[in-house]
């Protein structure tokens, strides 16, 4: 369904530059004169002025309606993909909630439990 319409707001794209494009210029920008050609009389710019409203208001219809088909069905999902309580830390044991203290004891705790552990190659020397 989505392909179709896209497809043909695309085909609508197409045909509505080519639209602007045949319309004569009526303030003779970029220097150009409006000689009598093919697209000189006044019922063709009014036909040109029709099909282009037309085709504009089709664009706006295929993508209004683009943007609501593509939020449609779409549900709240996890930034992470798994819950919260089945992650664990790369240093191996779950960080316990702090059950006194602040934030920064437990941060503290977290520290000696990860010295504590022998190193498992060669390590980078920490600045005391």
């Amino acid at each position: 369904m989505q392909t179709v319409v896209i497809v043909i707001h695309l085909m609508i794209v197409a045909v509505m530059i080519g639209t602007v494009l045949l319309q004569k210029s009526e303030g003779g920008g970029l220097g150009m004169s409006g000689g009598a050609g093919f697209m000189s009389s006044r019922g063709t710019a009014n036909l040109l002025t029709r099909t282009t409203a037309i085709l504009a208001v089709g664009f706006f219809l295929t993508s209004l309606f683009l943007s609501w088909y593509a939020g449609y069905d779409r549900k709240p999902s996890s930034i992470i993909g798994t819950p919260a309580s089945q992650t664990q830390p790369a240093g191996g044991s779950p960080i316990a909630p702090p059950t006194s203290g602040g934030i920064l004891d437990s941060l503290k705790k977290a520290d000696e439990q990860q010295q504590n552990q022998a190193p498992s190659g060669p390590q980078v020397p920490r600045s005391q």
